[in-house]
């Protein structure tokens, strides 16, 4: 759609109905390789933002969302798991949008934002539905994928979006708003570099949950949003997942772990 900020790079762009991805690219001299965040805007009656971004790009944020619509219609905050590149401008959004909340699941309220956030928010249940007007978004738990206990998941099922987080994060600073092209293969080389995931035992289960919702859309924290079959590509995580040889298996190596079991026996 457009570039919002020349000096960031920061733009927004429609990458489903009514839902804008906001993207702000690192380049390689603050992060190797280059990297970048996005947030997602959800414009309706109670508009959604899904992520704020690290507090330091409030501004480049707010300067995109201004674009669309007014910062103070702003009715949700939401994001995925406690953390700086999710939430860490909460407070910021908190104060210009008077009638905004945070948006959460039961552990990121009891664990973090209940005490953090300067207005109490609206806490959802596992696959409770919530509607903004013609979108309806549904939040689904997924402790510990790919870390966190308090993580978790918005699905538009009005626009088959999978506010997807850090699942498929991409390097590079460099990406369209949106592709069909391949992702996973991206995302696995960053997990190679910073295993990023807890490689919690239910992890399969939940990739399963997650792609039960068949997305059209998947909506990225870092990189490219991807357009697709959607549950296809969360099996195949889930199939990378447990081939990898950096599965854990109770903080340890599951290979060590059967080759001292067999040596012991």
């Amino acid at each position: 759609m457009a570039i919002t900020n020349l000096n960031s790079g920061t733009r927004i762009d429609e990458i489903a109905e009514d839902i804008y991805r906001i993207h702000t690219p690192i380049s390689p001299n603050r992060f190797p390789g280059g990297f970048s965040f996005n947030q997602y805007l959800i414009v309706d009656e109670e508009p959604l933002l899904f992520h704020t971004g690290w507090r330091k790009l409030f501004p480049l944020v707010k300067e995109a969302i201004a674009s669309v619509m007014p910062v103070e219609r702003l009715r949700y905050i939401a994001f995925s798991h406690y953390e700086a590149d999710e939430c860490g401008a909460l407070n910021e959004f908190l104060a210009i949008a008077s009638f905004a909340v945070p948006l959460c699941g039961k552990i990121a309220a009891m664990t973090s934002i209940d005490d953090v956030a300067d207005r109490p928010g609206r806490v959802l249940a596992d696959g409770e539905e919530l509607k903004l007007g013609k979108h309806v978004v549904r939040w689904l738990d997924t402790p510990h994928l790919p870390h966190g206990w308090e993580c978790g998941y918005l699905f538009d099922s009005t626009a088959k979006t999978l506010l997807c987080g850090d699942l498929f994060t991409q390097g590079g600073w460099v990406h369209p708003p949106i592709t069909e092209q391949d992702i996973l293969s991206a995302s696995e080389a960053m997990r190679e570099k910073f295993d990023y995931f807890s490689h919690a035992p239910s992890t399969r289960e939940l990739l399963k949950k997650l792609a039960a919702t068949e997305p059209t859309t998947l909506a990225c924290m870092h990189g490219a949003a991807w357009k697709g079959n959607g549950a296809q590509l969360l099996l195949a995580l889930a199939d990378e997942l447990e081939s990898s040889k950096s599965l854990k298996v109770g903080g340890s190596d599951r290979g060590a772990i059967e080759a001292k079991t067999t040596t012991t026996i």
